[in-house]
């Protein structure tokens, strides 16, 4: 009996020595091997539990509370605010641009000359062999939206045989690159306004080139909003497929901006009547030469916003977009050429229809051909007196800035 009592105590003193001898041997961090692992089976496919699983887990989501909707940004105080001179003694210019880093660029529409105003004087960059009878010559200007990266400039100019677009960097002497051609061009209604959208994409405003039916035509680039890649190649979202046709029945298009929703306005000259503002939106009809103004005919979109010639002449257009004039965010500032007015407009929220407008600096500047927001956020205008067609003022022509006090 005693025998059997030490064997059984020996037993259970060896048992845990061996466990923990194994223990040790064992390598800590090596996975194991794939097929160490036992293999489940496959649980039998049972749809109805898939559903109500599926169910419950709809109501759990439904039990949770959505987040709420980021707060908008409070609404920023009003500032005073003033006119004040940048430049002087221009030569005609038709259109500006301020880069990201506030180089300006301007465009002269009779010396086809493309310069940079820079410590108060204007370098010459380039010279294009523009034809600038009648309303012809260089007019749009635009810097790329990546200038900062590739330092490009775009510009529109009128040629014996068309209007066409080209870049070039103004750093580099090296030859320019043709982007797009074929505008059908004119003695008057070139068009000619050039900006590239929120989506990347450039826009190109036309004139119907004196030849109204061509508005109608959707094969024809006159009397149209177009819309192209900076390579001046055919999007593959455009609203009629193979072409570059935008929006189309514009008479001859002077401006267009952006609003901080990327909703696209434009401004365009009326016969002799009815200058218009117009909300564009991709594929449709403004109009002309069917209906001009408010005409309430189907198949045809109104302007939000008519004026008569004497009061607008519409030309630039600029939105300002969270802007260094808190109370004009979003407004609509126009430069006026006959009117010789700076018009600024508030829309509603659906941007449909124009709530307030005002006329600002009634004759006090002269003509003025184009509106751009600086990247300080002001408002930068541009006058244009000494073409022929104004009366020179002292110092004309003149850039315009208006900001805080």
């Amino acid at each position: 009996m005693f025998r059997r009592l030490l064997a059984l105590l020996l037993v259970a003193m060896l048992l845990p020595a061996a466990a923990c001898s194994n223990q040790r041997n064992a390598p800590a961090d090596n996975p194991q091997d794939p097929d160490d692992f036992d293999l489940e089976e496959p649980a039998p496919d049972d749809s109805e539990d898939d559903e109500a699983n599926a169910d419950d887990d709809d109501q759990a989501d439904a039990d949770t509370p959505d987040e709420p909707d980021p707060e908008p940004d409070p609404p920023r105080d009003p500032v005073e605010w003033e006119a004040s001179i940048v430049a002087t003694g221009l030569a005609a210019p038709w259109d500006l641009t301020v880069t990201p880093g506030d180089r300006v660029f301007l465009t002269e529409r009779d010396s086809g000359r493309v310069g940079e105003y820079v410590d108060g004087r204007t370098r010459r960059l380039r010279q294009f062999p523009v034809d600038n009878a009648g309303e012809g010559g260089l007019l749009g200007i635009a810097h790329s939206p990546n200038f900062a990266q590739d330092n490009l400039l775009y510009v529109y100019y009128t040629t014996e045989e068309d209007n066409r677009i080209v870049r070039f960097d103004p750093d580099n002497p090296a030859e320019l690159d043709l982007v797009f051609e074929g505008i059908p061009q004119s003695r008057i209604h070139n068009g000619g306004r050039i900006d590239f959208g929120p989506d990347g994409m450039l826009y190109v405003g036309t004139g119907d080139a004196a030849r109204p039916a061509l508005a109608q035509d959707p094969d024809s680039l006159a009397g149209k909003i177009l819309r192209m890649t900076p390579d001046g190649e055919l999007p593959d979202d455009n609203p009629t497929a193979g072409s570059f046709v935008y929006s189309m029945g514009h008479r001859n298009v002077q401006g267009l901006a952006w609003d901080s929703q990327g909703r696209l306005f434009a401004t365009e000259f009326g016969p002799n009547e009815n200058d218009e503002v117009n909300r564009i939106l991709p594929g449709n009809n403004y109009g002309w030469p069917e209906v001009t103004g408010q005409a309430n005919q189907e198949g045809f979109t109104d302007p939000i916003f008519v004026q008569q010639p004497p009061d607008a002449s519409w030309s630039g257009l600029t939105a300002s977009v969270q802007g260094a004039i808190p109370q004009w965010d979003d407004n609509l500032l126009i430069a006026s050429l006959r009117g010789q007015r700076v018009w600024r407009l508030a829309l509603n929220e659906e941007g449909t229809e124009v709530v307030e407008s005002e006329a600002l600096f009634v004759r006090e500047w002269g003509r003025l051909r184009a509106a751009v927001q600086a990247g300080d956020g002001s408002i930068w205008v541009l006058s244009n007196n000494r073409d022929g067609r104004g009366t020179p003022r002292e110092g004309d022509d003149h850039i315009y800035r208006l900001g805080p006090q």
